[in-house]
């Protein structure tokens, strides 16, 4: 029950610079903003599998003062275990849901360019990425819950503001993958390394480009 005092605890939160930042990059990759009074105000589901619980219990940290009822553990159809979490429904999420979102599908905001940070980037790669191999020594993101017209923009920030390659790998017919570019793999490890280096589960996801000084 939404309570007296829940909501005058609720109209005292705001979100720091770092939660803001994990926010954008967990909307680009597995987390979700959901509304139940038609958009005044949402909450933000994250859900990772049991294998990275430790990752999901870093997210729940960050957000600790936003989270009333702690993680919560289910199993899916496919048998597989899964962690979890939801904040309290705030205003304060209205704004990215209304850039993330149209009619309810997930899409590149505009100002992505404003919003994508060193945080962000690592973050959107730790719930969607992968490293390729170690022949090909690079990393990929997962990005096939958006079109190819949002990535190609994604494509040119990356560079502009990182001077991170990448191009598109095309999977499956209609979806397509972030590739970064061998030349750039180094720098993009260095971007997001002081981040994965925190959560265990994410060193798998790393490789070994170069031997660390």
């Amino acid at each position: 029950m939404n309570t007296k005092k829940i909501r005058d605890y609720k109209s005292n939160l705001i979100l720091t610079d770092l939660q803001r930042s994990i926010l954008i990059g967990t909307l680009l990759g597995d987390g979700h903003l959901e509304t139940q009074d038609n958009g005044k105000t949402y909450r933000l589901k994250v859900e990772h599998q049991l294998t990275q619980k430790d990752y999901l219990e870093w997210l729940h940290d960050q957000f600790k003062e936003w989270i009333g009822n702690g993680i919560r553990h289910r199993i899916k159809k496919n048998n597989k275990e899964y962690v979890l979490f939801n904040t309290y429904s705030h205003g304060a999420f209205r704004f990215y849901a209304q850039q993330f979102y149209v009619n309810r599908k997930k899409i590149i905001p505009k100002l992505i360019d404003k919003l994508l940070d060193p945080i962000a980037l690592a973050i959107w790669y730790m719930d969607d990425g992968s490293w390729k191999s170690s022949h090909h020594k690079t990393f990929i993101i997962h990005s096939v819950g958006f079109v190819k017209k949002d990535l190609e923009l994604v494509q040119k920030i990356l560079e502009k503001k990182f001077g991170i390659k990448t191009s598109l790998h095309k999977q499956k017919e209609k979806y397509w993958r972030l590739y970064i570019k061998s030349e750039s793999a180094e720098t993009f490890r260095k971007i997001i390394e002081p981040y994965t280096s925190l959560i265990p589960s994410m060193q798998n996801k790393m490789g070994n480009i170069m031997p660390k000084k």
